[in-house]
């Protein structure tokens, strides 16, 4: 299913027709859009269904997480780096409040952003 999410967002951002679909949906969606989970639930994912392209609300979280990971490394940036246009990605979750995992930034899996748990040990 995760290659459904990727599926779908390679079609949502190459096709303005489906882009103003899921946009004119939010837009008529009668909750509040704080409410990203029974938003996602009614707006996103039955266009998703209608193409075919079915996925969950976790596998959305999963893709988003890993995207934005992958984007956003620590790294030092090469000259070819800088000159690319910055990240435009539209994340329908990250982007909406809810926010991604941090501990994918963090040494060790500390959850932590920078910080290593370093455990005392008893002589």
């Amino acid at each position: 299913m995760k290659e459904n999410v990727e599926k779908f967002f390679a079609l949502y951002n190459s096709d303005p027709a489906l882009k103003k679909r899921v946009k004119d949906a939010e837009a008529a969606y009668p909750g509040s859009l704080e409410l990203r989970e029974p938003l996602v639930e009614a707006v996103l994912l039955p266009v998703a269904r209608e193409l075919g392209l079915e996925f969950s609300i976790r596998e959305l979280q999963d893709y988003e997480t890993a995207h934005y990971a992958r984007l956003h490394r620590d790294v030092e940036l090469t000259e070819e780096d800088l000159a690319a246009p910055d990240d435009e990605t539209e994340y329908w979750l990250i982007h909406h409040g809810w926010s991604h995992d941090d501990s994918v930034f963090c040494p060790g899996g500390s959850r932590e952003p920078g910080l290593i748990r370093i455990e005392k040990r008893e002589k």
